[in-house]
């Protein structure tokens, strides 16, 4: 089934050097752009991550550190990927909880604000765990009706990402209304609610340091905004403020503020807690 795209969405897999979001990078990135028109762009790169890739990764991956050797850093990369991503969607295969925050680690550190908030991040993982609760080889094999093994080779970003998009093409298909009679197993081809249905959990920032919560009045109910929709604000979910708007914490303890700045957290939380910082400094104008 084609993707019912108002804009371009961009379905993508990373190799790494490890699994530590924070200390491990990038060594291959490889996407499909998908426009609204349909037209389809591959593209595929090794990434040189600037650090020994472990016996390990290479048997697990079939990347050494000789395929790399003469590859271009993120950083180098970083710009034309910009480009490339900027006003589009994202899906892969657990994307929402890997692969998408450390692509952010290695924008931020590239020196590009790449902010994935603007975006619907769409995990298709998470959407098959709610609806059959498998792996991506028992995903490929369910909707696409042949084996995994017979068509790509293990553990590589371009047959993981190829094999990601025709097990979303095959979802949709399967899922569509009009299929399936229990309303709860059907999916429309909408990215805004593939994107809704992806998510797990209510974090603000991919280490989920901050939430979304329901505001409050001084008697103890929601407050609605001018649609009647709950109004959601950023709380702190650790620490000595958990549970406490993080706007009116940095405001009223700007040490906190600098004390997460200067600590071991991730680049994506420092660089979400200083936009909710310039927000507030701008609100008080």
């Amino acid at each position: 089934m084609r993707l019912n795209l108002t804009k371009p969405i961009i379905i993508f897999d990373l190799e790494t050097t490890g699994l530590d979001i924070i200390n491990d990078r990038i060594i291959q990135i490889s996407y499909i752009k998908v426009m609204p028109n349909q037209e389809e762009i591959r593209k595929d790169y090794h990434v040189n991550p600037e650090r020994a890739i472990s016996e390990d990764i290479t048997k697990l991956t079939g990347i050494s550190n000789e395929d790399v050797a003469e590859a271009l850093t993120f950083k180098a990369l970083a710009p034309s990927l910009y480009e490339d991503f900027k006003g589009c969607d994202f899906a892969g295969f657990n994307s929402n909880h890997f692969d998408i925050p450390m692509l952010a680690e290695e924008f931020y550190r590239a020196g590009i604000d790449f902010d994935f908030q603007k975006s619907r991040l769409i995990d298709i993982q998470t959407i098959y765990h709610k609806m059959e609760r498998r792996n991506l080889a028992a995903a490929y094999k369910f909707y696409c009706g042949r084996k995994m093994e017979d068509d790509f080779e293990a553990h590589r970003a371009d047959n993981d990402t190829e094999a990601t998009y025709r097990v979303m093409q095959g979802m949709l298909d399967m899922y569509q209304p009009g299929r399936q009679e229990e309303e709860e197993r059907q999916l429309p081809n909408d990215m805004e609610t593939l994107s809704t249905f992806s998510k797990n959990n209510d974090n603000v920032d991919f280490m989920g340091r901050m939430v979304w919560k329901e505001v409050k009045d001084k008697n103890g109910r929601v407050m609605l905004d001018e649609n009647g929709n709950p109004i959601k604000k950023e709380y702190f979910n650790f620490g000595k403020y958990k549970g406490q708007m993080v706007e009116e914490v940095i405001h009223r303890d700007t040490g906190y503020y600098g004390w997460i700045m200067s600590g071991d957290f991730s680049n994506n939380t420092k660089q979400i807690l200083t936009r909710i910082r310039l927000r507030g400094l701008v609100n008080k104008k």
